[in-house]
């Protein structure tokens, strides 16, 4: 797709010679570098470690470094966009800042116990709570979730499958200082109540994370406390 912010989205067709073991960006590479160097797209690592290639390929959110072209050809033609549920900047690059405005709505960041100055608290990493808190930490946000999320397509104030499950992951962590906050911002408008637990967020993650689970311990979490309880 090309286009952007100051012209509607239209699709362009580019012929791309095949190859061994391409990937859906090399596709996008190639072209920018042999046929249109116009071409407005995002990368860094191309090794399935930033998430910033990501982009809608066939209709589904993916990390197009480590998609295979093989995997996902239909009639010998892919249909390469940018992310769903975020403005377009240009082409297939997708603008990032309303899906961190919302990480940082959900309180995701950590709140500190203790200073640099004092020693580390010691942490079980058996413990229920670090076992919770662990489940959540390799997410890279992506934006895969938030594109593959029909709740986000159809509701803009709602937080969002990532910044959810940061705010899960940091209400379970013994070395956060904020519970109550992360609550209050997850359980208003828009927060993880908002979730109608179809798990594409689950579904579509390429790093196997839970995002679906984690929301669901912060809709019990947001109950318990409302009823006079704890997590």
């Amino acid at each position: 797709m090309r286009g952007g912010s100051d012209a509607p989205q239209r699709p362009e067709a580019f012929q791309v010679p095949a190859y061994d073991n391409q990937t859906v960006l090399d596709v996008v590479s190639w072209i920018q570098q042999n046929t249109d160097p116009t071409l407005t797209y995002r990368f860094a690592c191309r090794v399935g470690m930033c998430g910033s290639c990501a982009m809608m390929v066939n209709g589904v959110p993916r990390w197009t470094c480590r998609t295979h072209v093989n995997k996902v050809l239909r009639d010998g033609a892919l249909e390469v966009g940018p992310l769903r549920n975020l403005p377009v900047i240009k082409d297939l690059a997708a603008d990032m800042d309303p899906f961190f405005d919302k990480w940082v709505a959900a309180e995701g960041r950590h709140h500190p116990t203790r200073s640099r100055d004092d020693d580390i608290a010691p942490i079980d990493p058996a413990g229920d709570d670090r076992q919770a808190a662990s489940a959540g930490i390799e997410c890279i946000n992506c934006s895969i979730c938030y594109s593959a999320c029909d709740t986000v397509a159809g509701n803009p104030d709602y937080l969002g499958p990532a910044a959810l499950q940061r705010a899960w992951t940091l209400f379970n962590d013994a070395k956060d200082d904020s519970r109550d906050a992360i609550l209050d911002a997850v359980s208003g408008k828009g927060g993880c109540h908002s979730c109608h637990s179809m798990g594409s967020c689950t579904t579509y993650c390429p790093n196997d994370l839970d995002p679906l689970s984690a929301i669901a311990g912060l809709k019990r979490a947001t109950v318990k406390r409302a009823f006079g309880g704890r997590k």
